[in-house]
């Protein structure tokens, strides 16, 4: 049975379970927004400066695994910025 939620699916991520494709692009469009897909391909933009890009391919309905992990560290390192931006917010009031 798929996962439900955005929730559910990185839950399922985070115990190193095998992905639907259409699941992690469903995460990604989430945090990120749509991507540019150019053939199998499916690119997200980052909000921070550097590499700025999550790059997902399809293989066989599966969510490559190195690409999964990839998306992990950046819905990590997107939470990290965002407590920095909300305590330097707090610091300024």
């Amino acid at each position: 049975m798929p996962p439900k939620s955005v929730e559910d699916t990185i839950e399922k991520m985070r115990k190193g379970t095998a992905v639907h494709f259409t699941d992690l692009a469903n995460v990604c469009r989430h945090y990120f927004g749509e991507p540019r897909i150019a053939g199998s391909h499916h690119i997200f933009k980052m909000p921070w400066a550097g590499d700025p890009r999550i790059n997902i391919q399809n293989e066989k309905g599966k969510a490559k695994a190195y690409q999964v992990r990839q998306v992990l560290a950046a819905i990590d390192r997107l939470a990290v910025e965002v407590a920095q931006q909300k305590a330097s917010e707090k610091k300024k009031k």
